[in-house]
């Protein structure tokens, strides 16, 4: 292993940071009021949406990311009519098209989480709201969804971890992101061992403090959780010293 290849090429991986960020931030955000929408219509109990909803969150979880992103940046632009329409000049540019992909892939896997989240409210709570008088929507917004997003936080955080790693299938198609530069400097160096270890470092950085940070939200939305989990660890400590 070249150890001087570390200090001479790190700082240019991490120039890739930012636009790593960029895409996992923008499609996340994006992909969050998405799945929101698609977990809402797949609880609604109309049937014509349900299997819509179903239909499309079966298409993205069933094909892999890397095709998804293909499909939209290689596919749209066989289609004259897509080419003459007001979508091309988004269409054409590889960073709108990882975005898209991007964000239709997370919205398909959030809202199964969300969806989770939803059910799993009491329905004593939604009846008892009914009877205080309170709209759907605002049954929804002062009930329903805040306790689900309680209940979904954790899967949403190992989706954020996921959507962050993700990010690496755009140097596919051109994006310079910390792999995308990882993969150019190898094809200069024929140095793939050292290169992808400072990229693993990176990523494994980042998605160790965003575990940390939904740790944090997930205790502050659920004091009684970190309650029960400093009690655990006390019983731990206290059968390790017996």
């Amino acid at each position: 292993m070249r150890f001087e290849l570390f200090g001479e090429y790190f700082p240019d991986l991490l120039s890739g940071i930012p636009m790593m960020l960029q895409l996992a931030g923008l499609s996340l955000f994006l992909g969050f009021f998405l799945a929101v929408l698609l977990a809402v219509l797949r609880t609604s109990g109309i049937r014509p949406l349900e299997w819509f909803v179903r239909g499309y969150v079966y298409v993205f979880r069933g094909t892999p990311l890397l095709v998804q992103i293909f499909l939209i940046y290689y596919g749209t632009g066989q289609f004259d009519l897509i080419k003459q329409s007001f979508l091309w000049p988004v269409l054409r540019e590889a960073y709108w098209c990882a975005i898209i992909a991007l964000t239709l892939n997370t919205g398909a896997y959030t809202s199964e989480i969300i969806r989770g989240g939803i059910e799993a409210v009491p329905w004593g709570q939604v009846e008892a709201a009914k009877a205080c008088g309170m709209s759907a929507w605002l049954r929804f917004r002062r009930v329903v969804f805040p306790q689900a997003i309680r209940q979904a936080l954790p899967g949403y955080g190992n989706e954020i971890i996921l959507m962050i790693k993700s990010t690496s299938l755009a140097s596919t198609i051109t994006l310079l992101e910390v792999t995308g530069i990882a993969r150019k400097i190898i094809s200069q160096t024929y140095a793939p061992l050292e290169l992808f270890v400072m990229a693993g470092a990176i990523y494994l950085t980042i998605v160790f403090t965003v575990t940390r940070i939904v740790d944090w939200i997930e205790n502050r939305l659920s004091p009684e959780l970190a309650g029960r989990r400093h009690v655990e660890d006390a019983e731990k400590d206290l059968a390790s010293v017996h």
